[in-house]
């Protein structure tokens, strides 16, 4: 059952569970057909029996890969197309946290240095949070290109996250992906395919994001939480025809609007991707 002219056909890595599962619901809720990937298996039932609770089952369809290899991804790529007879959006949001690289440790003062990671760790973060993102991207581009529309939406993190102490490779994989949506975007300006980023923009209610910010709230400097719901507001707009002239930017979920017009909330939540200098003390 292919996509009308407004409904499309949406991939989304990490889509069972978290940001992932808002979205990908989001989606389909939104009248898109969506291929939603994870690596649990009992993440299905649940996500599933949250799908035809909503009467969205027609339209969703989760899928299990490990997308740290290449053939798992060419795989979930072939699955969506059988499915749905094209892949319109991808959005590239698995990922390893800094909780994955040291669980026990992280909010001890002895947090673990970047020697002190082990190869595996680094390995299995960059293999998913950029390799996985990269290859799906390289793999659905050519295809959108040449359809002339299409959509892929990168899920980084803060800056501040990134070059945060004992996030090493977490912060490394991120920022990859970051400077990469900025070239992405530069290499498919005028194709009809954008590339944007859409992140929460704070810590998000998420398990391991919650049980962090918990345990900062016993230290008294706890921010507010993004709920993973809020992504799907911004995420609606970069996917949707009115932003077809919007490309290589990122938007933040915390700073989104949702009482405003999409392309008003668009302008105050966004900047252009990548890491952009700012003059400071007379220096250009």
């Amino acid at each position: 059952m292919p996509g009308t002219a407004e409904h499309k056909v949406a991939l989304v890595t990490g889509g069972l569970r978290g940001l992932g599962r808002a979205m990908s619901l989001g989606l389909a809720r939104a009248g898109h057909l969506v291929v939603a990937v994870g690596h649990i298996p009992d993440d299905v039932p649940e996500i599933a029996e949250a799908a035809a609770s909503l009467q969205l089952r027609e339209r969703f369809a989760p899928v299990v890969a490990d997308l740290r290899e290449a053939g798992e991804c060419d795989r979930v790529v072939a699955e969506a197309r059988a499915r749905f007879g094209r892949i319109d959006i991808l959005v590239n949001n698995a990922g390893l946290t800094f909780t994955y690289i040291d669980p026990a440790r992280y909010r001890r003062p002895a947090i673990q240095r970047f020697f002190e990671v082990g190869d595996d760790i680094v390995a299995n973060v960059i293999a998913t949070n950029y390799l996985a993102a990269d290859r799906l991207s390289r793999r659905v581009a050519p295809a959108m290109v040449e359809a002339g529309w299409g959509r892929i939406v990168n899920v980084t993190t803060k800056l501040d996250t990134m070059n945060r102490l004992g996030t090493h490779p977490y912060g490394a994989s991120k920022a990859a992906l970051e400077m990469a949506t900025e070239v992405w975007a530069k290499d498919v300006a005028g194709t009809g395919l954008t590339i944007n980023i859409v992140n929460p923009g704070a810590g998000a209610n998420t398990p391991g994001m919650a049980d962090e910010m918990r345990a900062a709230s016993r230290e008294g400097r706890a921010p507010r939480l993004v709920e993973p719901e809020e992504m799907v507001p911004p995420l609606l707009y970069v996917v949707s025809r009115e932003a077809d002239a919007v490309n290589g930017y990122r938007f933040d979920a915390n700073l989104w609007e949702a009482g405003l017009p999409p392309a008003e909330a668009a302008r105050r939540a966004g900047r252009p991707a990548g890491f952009v200098l700012h003059p400071q003390n007379g220096d250009a």
